[in-house]
């Protein structure tokens, strides 16, 4: 069973994200924050086949988190999420470190199948 970190500043948007790719069988962790979920991270020794992020949250965003991720943890495969255009023009830069950026707000099966796409990208690749 996959297990997916999900890091959102969101309350709402972090439970319908679990909810949604739990659907799916995979097993979730949330983090409020780029912070925590980098402690999650490190506390469970890269123990994640995906993290899904948000880009911008405080504290630690998301683009911070997947730079730190990458580098720890380079078999992880990372996504993110925002719903900025301007955050979406900084995620451009982290091709080689990012699977996909999701736009927001997005419906329960697009995020189902970003994550399923993400997934299978690791068997073939």
């Amino acid at each position: 069973m996959p297990r997916i970190l999900i890091a959102d500043d969101e309350e709402s948007m972090r439970a319908l994200v679990a909810r949604a790719i739990a659907m799916d069988g995979h097993d979730t962790v949330t983090a409020a924050d780029g912070a925590e979920a980098l402690e999650i991270l490190t506390r469970e020794a890269g123990a994640f086949d995906l993290l899904l992020t948000d880009i911008q949250m405080p504290v630690m965003d998301g683009v911070a988190l997947a730079l730190a991720a990458a580098r720890d943890y380079p078999r992880l495969i990372i996504l993110l999420m925002t719903g900025f255009a301007d955050q979406r023009e900084r995620a451009s830069g982290l091709d080689a470190i990012v699977h996909d950026v999701i736009t927001k707000p997005f419906a329960v099966a697009d995020i189902r199948t970003a994550v399923a796409d993400a997934l299978a990208s690791r068997k073939t690749g």
